[in-house]
């Protein structure tokens, strides 16, 4: 069966500012920005299709100065789209958001649906599958940077199943997608409690017998102060640009994660890879071998210290205090490499390596299941859209 097809106007609720593009520019530009009052919502809040909103990493707007934008205010079951840069990002507003509302940046737009007809998860469902993320992005009406328009998104198509059809398919879309975000938070258990031993022992200094170590210059017996440089080497990554990639399973980083796929992997794993340029500070582990752009930086050599107690002490580093850029943020890798750290015993080490391995092995296990529940879910996607399995 293949459902009637429409166009998102259509779903749109028919009241003033329902569909609307963000705030001008110069309007909620960087110096509008402070720690903490209405989010705004901006690109590394929406994915293409693996999330469906981050609920996090937010810069904030005075309430005084996002009473200026009442209409571009985002509330739960709001449709957001990404419509300058990184085209084909949709987000929906959840239920169980972190915050009342949101404003949307200047480079989203925000949709509106009447919920009388269209079920905003089924329709977010529909607008992040791959075929229609693939659709979004051949709707490009920029040059260098990629640009979608109020117009693209009413003409959206959309299949329009009957109300209760739309509601049972995002049911049982939203149970694979509850499993996959179950796993998350898992996962950043996990890595939080690895993350709080390596400060128990390494920062704290309540290492496995400390009452029989002596302190000497802020320094335990028996570890060393020396370069960062000492203990590993930072590398500049490669080009490849998005023209000759090829699809395939090797992640492509850049400064910020993961911005694409290509078929050949440049280094290794496990591997840590940090931002050059742009984006400075977060510090990725990668368990499979990948490709690291030249806006980002990667370990070229493990020399006193594994990958998982690197990790940490990378992390807790503050990366981002060695920007050497102006204009754009640039870590710079001389200064870094200069920098004191602190490297324990290499039984300590040891010791502390057998408990983060396993740890990061059971965060690999619940990564995998991850990947194979949205491989169900991409392949089943399609089929409950067209109403070729009948709900």
């Amino acid at each position: 069966m293949n459902w009637n097809q429409t166009k998102l106007s259509d779903l749109i609720l028919p009241v003033k500012g329902s569909l609307v593009s963000g705030p001008f520019g110069s309007n909620i530009g960087s110096r509008f920005f402070v720690n903490k009052g209405v989010p705004v919502i901006r690109g590394n809040n929406l994915t293409k299709g693996s999330e469906k909103f981050r609920d996090n990493g937010f810069v904030f707007l005075t309430e005084s100065k996002a009473s200026q934008f009442p209409n571009c205010i985002a509330l739960e079951n709001d449709i957001i789209f990404t419509a300058a840069g990184s085209i084909g990002q949709v987000g929906i507003i959840p239920k169980n958001c972190r915050f009342d509302r949101y404003i949307i940046s200047n480079k989203q737009i925000r949709a509106r649906l009447n919920q009388d007809i269209a079920d905003p998860l089924f329709v977010y469902f529909w607008l992040s599958s791959r075929k229609m993320v693939s659709y979004i992005e051949s709707q490009n009406n920029g040059g260098a940077v990629p640009l979608l328009n109020l117009g693209l998104i009413k003409r959206l198509p959309v299949p329009l199943p009957p109300f209760k059809t739309q509601q049972r398919i995002a049911a049982i879309l939203s149970a694979y997608d509850d499993l996959i975000e179950n796993n998350r938070q898992r996962i950043a258990l996990l890595e939080e409690v690895a993350r709080q031993l390596y400060k128990e022992w390494f920062v704290r200094f309540r290492f496995p017998g400390h009452e029989h170590v002596k302190i000497i210059d802020g320094v335990p017996e028996g570890w060393e102060r020396l370069p960062l440089g000492d203990v590993l080497t930072l590398q500049r990554g490669f080009d490849l640009p998005v023209s000759d990639r090829n699809e395939g399973a090797a992640p492509v980083y850049g400064s910020t994660g993961i911005v694409g796929f290509h078929d050949v992997a440049k280094v290794d794993a496990p591997m840590l890879i940090t931002g050059r340029s742009g984006s400075l500070g977060q510090v990725r582990f990668v368990s499979i071998p990948c490709w690291p752009l030249n806006t980002a930086l990667w370990v070229r050599e493990f020399k006193r210290a594994s990958a998982w107690f690197a990790y940490f002490l990378l992390s807790e580093m503050g990366l981002e205090k060695f920007n050497g850029g102006a204009s754009v943020p640039t870590l710079d890798r001389k200064v870094a490499h200069a920098a004191p750290v602190l490297l324990p015993s290499v039984r300590l080490l040891e010791t502390f390596d057998e408990t983060a391995q396993h740890i990061f092995k059971l965060i690999d296990n619940l990564a995998r299941q991850n990947k194979q529940t949205a491989r169900v879910r991409d392949l089943l996607l399609p089929k409950l859209m067209s109403g070729a399995i009948a709900v």
